[in-house]
């Protein structure tokens, strides 16, 4: 079963369906009945003839090499350890003996699958499609549009698979066909042992256009194990699953769990769609978009043990900066061209996600004129600079929602200097002008803003962390090593079941929080509200002053928060230190960075390269007072 080759639609399901129903109609069924009356219970005289028919049977069972076999209704001979139908059938002499008998036939579609029994023949890609094809789904129900789906993800998902070589192109690349290996009675050392098969060469597409070859080299070679490691490490659900975990190919990207949700920030990209990369993350986290046991998803026939375990389990949150140089690295290797250009009108611009970020962290609006100022003097605005070029030779990759939030800080600092002085000082003014003047419009109070901020923040940490230390790794689906270990997971886990059951009837169970609808804000500041007052419409005209026909601050000072910069060509800042910097600039940079579920270090590096753009000349001038005579290389 190959969804992905010669079909227009890139979704598995109907595929999966049709060959459900095809396998429905050729697979002999088998009653409850017949299993009794071929057990003796309740079956009479019958059940004895049939006992005796079926000893006379004495072929090996082609899946366990048992010899116990019964008969079904239709008089097909069935192994009764493992329930395989054969095709050879008993002679009926007469049927008087059976209108007597009284059976409870159950259709029951597909036959019982044996315990050696894996299901459908899948590949590895086409677990990464399906989990694709959810991620597209629950985009499409946060509000993207279904061409990203249809048109975008569909497009760089087969270029994806054109460049691997492993379909969509003339020759494509060869995998491993499976053959099942029949063992003896004295091989029963494990149940993993009887279900390694011989490997040959067979193509995912047959047909004389689709021949090796010689030159392309084969991407899942061959990896022999040793006799002991064979019967426990060469088991896995998909066919090439064992040969993908030791797959090794120089310029080609292995797709991982991490990379779909690249795969999909460069679609949302590409359409400019209104949801940046950490909040993509953030409906991971909310289980708004599959990633945390995504292969939950996939039909029940594709079975998932053994070495899939390590492709497709993820035990850990997806981190900012590893989704962002996996989505580079897939840019690159796809040679996508650029992308679609960032305008002043787009949502991805600075000066629309700086108004963005001010309403979410309870800021004056007044500061977006500042803002806009910022991002036009660094030229952090210009479409060259925004618009993703991955083959350009001066490649500008730029971190939208990290940039927008690193501005607001440079715009503090300007304001506020936020050295654990200046801005208590402004603090007491702008308080005591909002006493005296009850009915105007009131100044911006950062020491009030302060204690709103932080009693907000630290309610909103708490809980998320909570949530994190709550949050159940283990899935209903579990991934076994191999078929030795099923039973013991799944008796494992029904006594645990049976153990929260009777735990949470001992101290009541609680009331499951409804899940609220997905928003682009976290925090909800209402005019009116005592607990939490919004400071969006503050002034901020106790820290500015007039210059001519402009509004300048009041404030003229100003201090760099990196001013030595690496020595080497990668031109990164230098490790931020808490210790090294004000109690204001690292409670600013600690709420910032919750907001867009980063490290604080990444936040201080963007703010500090703006610094460099906006104040060159300073920059260079502290650099030249302030030469080391011995620089530690990087």
């Amino acid at each position: 079963m190959i969804c992905y080759l010669g079909v227009k639609s890139w979704g598995c399901c109907s595929v999966c369906e049709e060959v459900d129903n095809h396998a429905q109609a050729l697979v002999p069924r088998i009653s409850p009945g017949s299993r009794s009356r071929c057990l003796g219970n309740g079956g009479g005289g019958r059940a004895a003839m049939d006992l005796e028919e079926a000893k006379s049977f004495t072929e090996r069972c082609s899946q366990c090499a048992a010899v116990s076999w019964g008969l079904t209704d239709e008089g097909k001979y069935y192994c009764t350890s493992c329930h395989n139908v054969t095709d050879r059938s008993e002679e009926v002499v007469s049927t008087a003996v059976i209108t007597n008998t009284k059976i409870n036939s159950i259709s029951r579609g597909l036959r019982k699958r044996s315990k050696h029994e894996k299901g459908w023949d899948w590949y590895v890609c086409e677990g990464f499609q399906c989990i694709l094809y959810h991620q597209a789904e629950a985009l499409k129900t946060l509000g993207v549009g279904a061409e990203l789906k249809n048109e975008v993800l569909h497009n760089l998902w087969k270029r994806y698979l054109q460049k691997s070589k492993q379909a969509y192109c003339k020759n494509p690349v060869r995998t491993r066909g499976r053959k099942a290996k029949v063992l003896g009675d004295n091989l029963q050392s494990s149940d993993c042992a009887s279900e390694l098969e011989l490997l040959s060469d067979t193509t995912l597409e047959s047909g004389a256009e689709f021949q090796s070859d010689p030159q392309i080299p084969k991407p899942f070679p061959l990896v022999k194990a040793s006799p002991k490691s064979e019967a426990a490490d060469v088991c896995s659900g998909s066919v090439d699953g064992v040969e993908y975990s030791e797959w090794k190919e120089k310029g080609v990207l292995k797709m991982t769990v991490p990379r779909t949700l690249a795969l999909c920030y460069l679609s949302l990209l590409w359409q400019r769609e209104t949801i940046t990369l950490s909040d993509l993350l953030r409906f991971v986290e909310e289980d708004r978009i599959p990633y945390v046991n995504a292969f939950q998803l996939f039909p029940e026939e594709m079975k998932v043990y053994g070495r899939d375990k390590g492709i497709f389990a993820v035990e850990s949150w997806p981190d900012y900066e590893d989704i962002y140089k996996n989505m580079i690295e897939v840019a690159i290797f796809l040679d996508l061209p650029r992308f679609p250009d960032v305008t002043e009108d787009c949502y991805l611009h600075p000066n629309i996600l700086c108004m963005k970020y001010l309403l979410e962290l309870n800021l004056p609006e007044e500061m977006h004129s500042l803002t806009c100022q910022v991002v036009k003097m660094t030229g952090i605005g210009e479409v060259d600079f925004l618009t993703f070029d991955p083959i350009a030779k001066k490649k500008r990759t730029v971190k939208y929602d990290v940039q927008a939030v690193a501005v607001i800080v440079v715009v503090l600092k300007l304001l506020f200097l936020l050295d654990d002085k200046l801005e208590w000082s402004y603090s007491s003014l702008a308080e005591a002008y909002n006493e005296e003047h009850r009915e105007d419009e009131p100044q911006f109070d950062f020491r009030k803003w302060y204690q709103v901020m932080k009693k907000t923040f630290d309610e909103k940490r708490q809980k998320w962390e909570e949530a994190r230390a709550k949050y159940s790794w283990k899935t209903k689906r579990p991934i076994y090593r191999s078929h030795i270990d099923k039973s013991v997971m799944y008796k494992r886990r029904e006594m645990v079941e049976h153990l929260q059951k009777q735990f949470s009837a001992l101290v009541g169970s609680t009331p499951v929080a409804e899940k609220k609808d997905p928003s682009s804000f976290q925090f909800n500041w209402t005019e009116g509200d005592t607990g939490s007052p919004c400071f969006h419409g503050h002034s901020l005209q106790g820290l500015l002053r007039t210059k001519g026909q402009s509004l300048i601050t009041k404030n003229s000072l100003y201090w760099l928060s990196t001013q030595k910069f690496c020595k080497s060509y990668c031109k990164h800042v230098t490790t931020y230190e808490e210790s090294n910097f004000s109690l204001s600039y690292q409670f600013i940079l600690s709420i910032f960075s919750f907001l867009l579920r980063i490290k604080t270090s990444i936040l201080h590096e963007e703010v500090s390269l703006i610094e460099k753009k906006l104040f060159e000349k300073k920059y260079n001038e502290s650099k030249k007072r302030s030469r080391p005579k011995k620089v530690r290389r990087h």
